[in-house]
């Protein structure tokens, strides 16, 4: 039978791609949105924000180095420690942001089940600015685009089990739309995966819009599902789990991204079940990819964990950056 033998975690933020110089581009489309959320989920104005924090010593220019450099040095580590797991696929648990589904169809849970996925070329309007152009050109190809491999027969088993153990997941055999897979997917591949990708199971999770966003707790149970489901595929494969995404943006929450790790560390999904919903949304709903990995992980061991909050303006707008890496 195959088997689970690495999980993983990466943030997938546009400041990724962003040397230092560029946080300032980020500051002030931070400070032109109005509709942050604080860290108790509720709806505030960037200067209502900047009203009750003050961040100042965390945008310095030598910290914002310092963590960006502690990124890059993260994400290094952990594309090499995808290729040192030894894959024969790997299942990426991420959300749509609207790139593939719509208020036509917006499934809670979806499995991807196409022989290939296809990531697109960029479809910024002209006059973007250069640090966005460059920011974002970490989820796309850059002139033409790119078939990667994908699992079918592993997705299918994968929803067939889930179906037989009561999730309603939808099922896709392609892309709905002629974009090419979201930006939490194409992240994985143009990022960790490097020149020679193995094959990638998208299973995507609606983080982000109401009313069908699945709670915390149900995302737990899901990853023990599909941790069972890879344990009765048959053959010999070595399979990982990534969650792309999180953790707390646009208002980092350094207290919920802490307990958050600490949680998968030690192998408690009861403290990641019972997160309020209402501190998952926004950028933090991402963190709801992670539950789902915690669950399937379970039984791994981690191997290193990295965080570096990665503030952007005194408000404590930004994202909270974190990297993991778990094994047998």
């Amino acid at each position: 039978m195959a088997k689970l033998v690495a999980a993983f975690g990466s943030s997938h933020s546009p400041a990724l791609n962003s040397p230092a110089e560029d946080m300032a581009g980020h500051a002030r489309r931070d400070a032109q949105y109005q509709n942050h959320l604080d860290v108790d989920g509720n709806r505030v104005s960037f200067e209502a924000l900047s009203r009750r924090n003050d961040f100042s010593h965390e945008v310095e220019a030598q910290v914002v180095e310092r963590r960006v450099r502690a990124c890059a040095a993260s994400m290094q580590r952990l594309a090499a420690s995808i290729q040192e797991a030894g894959l024969d696929a790997l299942i990426v648990v991420g959300d749509d942001q609207k790139e593939q589904y719509l208020e036509d169809n917006l499934p809670a849970f979806l499995v991807y089940c196409g022989r290939t996925i296809v990531n697109g070329v960029g479809d910024l309007p002209a006059g973007a600015p250069e640090y966005w152009k460059r920011a974002r050109s970490q989820y796309h190809e850059p002139d033409v685009p790119r078939e990667y491999p994908a699992a079918p027969e592993l997705g299918r088993h994968v929803v067939e089990f889930l179906t037989e153990n009561e999730f309603d997941v939808s099922y896709a055999a392609r892309l709905a739309k002629p974009r090419g897979e979201g930006h939490a997917f194409g992240f994985v591949h143009r990022r960790l995966l490097g020149a020679n990708p193995i094959p990638v199971l998208p299973l995507v999770v609606n983080t982000y819009y109401p009313p069908n966003q699945p709670r915390p707790r149900r995302c737990y149970q899901l990853g023990r599902a599909v941790k069972a489901a890879i344990e009765r595929f048959s053959g010999e494969d070595r399979i990982g789990v990534l969650a792309s995404g999180g953790l707390s943006h646009f208002t980092i929450d350094e207290d919920l991204d802490r307990g958050v790790l600490n949680a998968i560390r030690a192998g408690d999904g009861e403290a990641l079940a019972a997160i309020p919903p209402a501190k998952l949304n926004s950028g933090n709903s991402e963190i709801r990819n992670w539950i789902v990995v915690a669950g399937a992980a379970a039984g791994l061991k981690t191997a290193w964990q990295a965080y570096e909050p990665l503030y952007r303006t005194p408000a404590g707008t930004g994202c909270g950056m974190a990297f993991m890496a778990m094994a047998a």
